[in-house]
């Protein structure tokens, strides 16, 4: 069952990547002239943990560059599945042009770290108020 469920995922997550499935939603900006995005398209509870599963993207507006999927010229970002209530998360991976995204099948079973830093802090603000987001 959780091979299925990885394997789904990683469907959705390559799905994620095209060009039509992005809809960025900026919940940051950081040191640097940089900012992070959520891909609304992607967010979504899952339905094992209760965890909401947020694909985020760094870019540099300024540059004209990103946010962007994974397998994108300059995408660079993570998946991260986030615990409303206990204000932790687990990072399902990263990915970057020269390391595409490898969402692991057993990430459930890693220990959450605390969200620490502005960055974090406004990710959880801007997500775990969302509503309707599907269950998968």
């Amino acid at each position: 069952m959780r091979r299925a469920l990885a394997f789904a995922a990683l469907i959705a997550v390559s799905a994620a990547g095209t060009a039509d499935a992005a809809h960025w939603t900026k919940y940051v900006d950081a040191d640097g002239g940089l900012a992070w995005s959520y891909d609304g398209d992607y967010s979504y509870k899952d339905r094992a943990t209760g965890r909401l599963v947020v694909m985020q993207a760094i870019s540099k507006p300024a540059a004209n560059m990103g946010p962007a999927g994974p397998g994108e010229e300059n995408g660079v970002g993570s998946v991260v599945a986030l615990d409303c209530a206990k204000r932790n998360m687990i990072v399902m991976s990263s990915y970057k042009p020269s390391a595409p995204l490898n969402i692991k099948g057993a990430w459930r079973e890693d220990t959450p770290k605390k969200a620490e830093g502005p960055e974090n802090q406004a990710l959880f603000a801007a997500v775990c108020t969302l509503k309707d987001l599907p269950v998968k």
